[in-house]
């Protein structure tokens, strides 16, 4: 279920990257949301990482990576953009 819901989340700013990329705008994306969604997912990094060392939690921190990533490139379209 992890899993799934990890992928999910991942997939589901696909649309909105390719979106401000195609129009650049983002005038209507509320820059503090993102923020704090990556310091969100940020803050939970460790916590998969301890999961992983202790044996445990390699998907959570795949795709907990992966949507760092992915909100860490929201945030700069939107600084780039604005």
């Amino acid at each position: 279920m992890q899993l799934a819901g990890g992928i999910i989340l991942c997939i589901g700013y696909i649309p909105q990257i390719i979106q401000t990329l195609k129009t650049k705008s983002v005038k209507d994306l509320n820059f503090s949301m993102f923020v704090l969604v990556f310091i969100g997912v940020l803050f939970m990094e460790p916590y998969a990482i301890n999961l992983v060392i202790n044996g445990s939690g390699m998907m959570f921190l795949i795709t907990n990576s992966i949507n760092l990533l992915i909100v860490g490139i929201m945030v700069v379209l939107i600084k780039l953009y604005k």
